[in-house]
Protein backbone atom coordinates (compact mmCIF):
# COMPACT_ATOMS: atom_id res chain seq x y z
CA UNK A 1 0.00 0.00 0.00
CA UNK A 2 1.08 3.32 -0.50
CA UNK A 3 -0.82 6.50 0.89
CA UNK A 4 -1.95 9.29 -1.77
CA UNK A 5 -1.24 12.26 0.71
CA UNK A 6 -3.65 12.89 3.77
CA UNK A 7 -7.15 13.02 3.20
CA UNK A 8 -7.67 15.57 6.60
CA UNK A 9 -6.43 15.94 9.87
CA UNK A 10 -9.31 16.41 12.57
CA UNK A 11 -9.23 18.02 15.96
CA UNK A 12 -11.42 18.49 18.50
CA UNK A 13 -13.15 22.22 18.93
CA UNK A 14 -15.36 23.68 21.50
CA UNK A 15 -17.10 25.76 19.00
CA UNK A 16 -17.11 25.22 15.60
CA UNK A 17 -18.77 28.48 14.57
CA UNK A 18 -15.97 30.13 16.19
CA UNK A 19 -13.35 27.81 14.91
CA UNK A 20 -14.59 28.08 11.41
CA UNK A 21 -14.52 32.15 11.70
CA UNK A 22 -11.71 32.54 13.72
CA UNK A 23 -9.19 30.46 11.11
CA UNK A 24 -10.96 32.33 7.92
CA UNK A 25 -10.16 35.32 9.78
CA UNK A 26 -6.62 34.59 11.06
CA UNK A 27 -5.46 32.67 9.09
CA UNK A 28 -7.85 32.65 5.40
CA UNK A 29 -8.72 28.92 5.85
CA UNK A 30 -12.61 29.24 4.31
CA UNK A 31 -15.26 26.54 5.16
CA UNK A 32 -15.69 23.86 2.87
CA UNK A 33 -17.81 21.13 4.62
CA UNK A 34 -20.03 21.65 7.55
CA UNK A 35 -22.01 17.73 8.46
CA UNK A 36 -23.93 17.36 11.28
CA UNK A 37 -25.04 13.78 12.48
CA UNK A 38 -26.76 12.50 15.46
CA UNK A 39 -24.39 9.02 15.28
CA UNK A 40 -21.17 8.10 14.23
CA UNK A 41 -21.35 6.43 10.84
CA UNK A 42 -18.41 4.15 11.68
CA UNK A 43 -19.45 2.57 15.27
CA UNK A 44 -22.99 3.92 15.02
CA UNK A 45 -23.46 5.59 18.23
CA UNK A 46 -25.19 7.57 19.65
CA UNK A 47 -23.25 10.83 20.19
CA UNK A 48 -24.90 14.04 18.00
CA UNK A 49 -21.41 16.11 16.40
CA UNK A 50 -20.82 18.89 14.05
CA UNK A 51 -17.79 18.33 12.01
CA UNK A 52 -16.53 20.72 10.20
CA UNK A 53 -13.71 20.90 7.06
CA UNK A 54 -11.24 24.12 6.13
CA UNK A 55 -9.63 24.36 3.09
CA UNK A 56 -5.68 24.27 3.69
CA UNK A 57 -4.67 24.99 0.26
CA UNK A 58 -3.05 22.59 -2.03
CA UNK A 59 -5.49 19.96 -1.51
CA UNK A 60 -5.14 19.49 1.95
CA UNK A 61 -7.84 19.87 4.51
CA UNK A 62 -8.50 20.52 8.40
CA UNK A 63 -11.23 19.35 10.40
CA UNK A 64 -12.75 20.03 13.53
CA UNK A 65 -15.50 17.95 15.54
CA UNK A 66 -17.57 20.09 18.18
CA UNK A 67 -19.24 17.52 20.66
CA UNK A 68 -21.62 18.88 22.48
CA UNK A 69 -22.27 15.86 24.94
CA UNK A 70 -19.24 14.85 25.48
CA UNK A 71 -17.15 16.17 29.26
CA UNK A 72 -14.68 19.44 28.11
CA UNK A 73 -12.11 19.17 26.06
CA UNK A 74 -8.68 18.84 27.60
CA UNK A 75 -5.22 17.80 26.15
CA UNK A 76 -2.84 14.87 27.10
CA UNK A 77 -1.76 16.21 30.21
CA UNK A 78 1.59 13.75 29.81
CA UNK A 79 3.02 15.44 26.76
CA UNK A 80 4.25 19.17 26.68
CA UNK A 81 2.45 21.70 24.69
CA UNK A 82 5.25 22.16 22.53
CA UNK A 83 5.07 18.75 21.07
CA UNK A 84 1.57 18.21 19.37
CA UNK A 85 1.24 21.02 17.49
CA UNK A 86 -0.27 21.67 13.61
CA UNK A 87 2.47 23.31 11.06
CA UNK A 88 1.22 24.94 8.10
CA UNK A 89 3.47 26.32 5.37
CA UNK A 90 3.31 29.84 4.24
CA UNK A 91 4.75 31.09 0.82
CA UNK A 92 7.58 33.08 2.25
CA UNK A 93 9.40 34.80 5.01
CA UNK A 94 7.33 37.94 4.31
CA UNK A 95 4.36 36.08 4.68
CA UNK A 96 5.75 34.70 7.93
CA UNK A 97 6.25 37.99 9.64
CA UNK A 98 2.99 39.63 8.04
CA UNK A 99 1.03 36.85 9.33
CA UNK A 100 3.06 37.27 12.57
CA UNK A 101 2.22 40.98 12.88
CA UNK A 102 -1.60 40.67 12.11
CA UNK A 103 -1.87 37.99 14.65
CA UNK A 104 -0.02 39.89 17.34
CA UNK A 105 -2.44 42.99 16.55
CA UNK A 106 -5.40 40.08 17.02
CA UNK A 107 -4.39 40.23 20.15
CA UNK A 108 -2.76 36.62 19.80
CA UNK A 109 0.69 35.61 21.42
CA UNK A 110 2.77 34.77 19.08
CA UNK A 111 6.45 32.87 19.54
CA UNK A 112 8.68 33.67 16.94
CA UNK A 113 10.15 33.34 14.04
CA UNK A 114 12.72 30.12 15.49
CA UNK A 115 15.13 29.53 13.07
CA UNK A 116 15.61 25.80 12.22
CA UNK A 117 17.50 26.18 9.63
CA UNK A 118 15.12 24.42 6.70
CA UNK A 119 12.46 26.73 7.72
CA UNK A 120 11.67 29.67 9.74
CA UNK A 121 8.45 29.55 11.88
CA UNK A 122 6.14 30.72 14.37
CA UNK A 123 3.91 29.55 17.12
CA UNK A 124 0.52 30.20 18.55
CA UNK A 125 -2.55 28.90 19.73
CA UNK A 126 -6.26 28.88 18.47
CA UNK A 127 -9.30 29.48 20.34
CA UNK A 128 -9.09 25.78 21.53
CA UNK A 129 -6.03 25.32 22.88
CA UNK A 130 -4.26 23.54 19.71
CA UNK A 131 -0.65 24.98 19.26
CA UNK A 132 -0.09 26.44 15.51
CA UNK A 133 3.16 26.25 13.73
CA UNK A 134 3.34 28.68 10.43
CA UNK A 135 6.54 28.02 8.59
CA UNK A 136 8.63 29.62 5.57
CA UNK A 137 10.95 27.72 3.94
CA UNK A 138 14.51 28.72 4.37
CA UNK A 139 15.93 25.38 2.98
CA UNK A 140 19.74 25.80 0.65
CA UNK A 141 21.01 23.69 -1.46
CA UNK A 142 22.43 20.87 -0.19
CA UNK A 143 20.73 20.68 3.09
CA UNK A 144 18.15 18.09 2.50
CA UNK A 145 20.85 15.78 0.75
CA UNK A 146 23.45 16.33 4.37
CA UNK A 147 20.34 14.97 6.33
CA UNK A 148 19.12 12.35 4.34
CA UNK A 149 22.78 10.93 4.70
CA UNK A 150 22.24 10.39 8.41
CA UNK A 151 18.72 9.83 8.97
CA UNK A 152 19.02 6.42 9.47
CA UNK A 153 22.65 6.73 11.85
CA UNK A 154 20.58 9.38 14.20
CA UNK A 155 17.67 7.00 14.09
CA UNK A 156 19.63 4.21 15.04
CA UNK A 157 22.02 5.81 17.69
CA UNK A 158 18.53 7.62 19.20
CA UNK A 159 17.39 3.91 19.54
CA UNK A 160 20.30 3.06 21.41
CA UNK A 161 20.68 5.97 23.46
CA UNK A 162 18.07 7.62 23.61
CA UNK A 163 20.55 10.68 23.59
CA UNK A 164 20.19 13.35 20.71
CA UNK A 165 23.08 12.59 18.21
CA UNK A 166 25.29 15.03 16.65
CA UNK A 167 24.61 13.40 12.96
CA UNK A 168 23.30 17.55 11.91
CA UNK A 169 24.03 19.98 15.02
CA UNK A 170 24.41 22.20 12.40
CA UNK A 171 20.73 23.08 12.09
CA UNK A 172 20.99 24.48 15.25
CA UNK A 173 23.97 25.19 15.97
CA UNK A 174 24.01 28.54 13.15
CA UNK A 175 26.92 26.41 11.80
CA UNK A 176 24.49 26.43 8.55
CA UNK A 177 25.33 29.22 7.30
CA UNK A 178 28.79 28.54 6.30
CA UNK A 179 28.21 25.56 5.47
CA UNK A 180 25.14 25.88 2.81
CA UNK A 181 26.13 28.99 0.69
Amino acid sequence: MLVNKIHHVAYRCKDALETARWYEKHLGMKLVLSIAEDAVPSTGEADPYMHIFLDAGNGNVLAFFELPTRPPMDRDRNTPTWTQHLALEVESMDALLAAKASLEAAGIEVVGPTDHALFQSIYFFDPNGHRMELAADTLRPGMLEALDRVKWPMLEEWAQTKKAPKHAAWMHDGSYKDMFR
